[in-house]
């Protein structure tokens, strides 16, 4: 197998220059199985969040209950805007 040439090299380091530099689509999650083995959620805000399986289960079962309780109290959260 030959070596790549310079110019290829360089087209590559300007390939992942781009990547590094690109921002993430807003608003994109991402998932990732932890070292311990629980999910990870990444996209929500600065930090994951990390649950085990049996919590994510937990929180999804109850989606419509968190639902009704964010309406019933809209007027005191802070809603981002726009």
């Amino acid at each position: 197998m030959s070596e790549p040439s310079k110019e290829e090299l360089m087209q590559r380091i300007a390939e992942l220059e781009r990547q590094v530099t690109q921002p993430k689509t807003a608003g994109a999650m991402t998932f990732k199985v932890s070292e311990k083995g629980a999910v990870s959620v990444y996209g929500l805000g600065r930090f994951p969040v990390t649950l085990y399986y049996e919590q994510w289960q937990r929180l999804i079962t109850a989606g419509a209950q968190i639902k009704e309780f964010m309406e019933e109290n809209k007027a005191k959260l802070k809603l981002k805007e726009g």
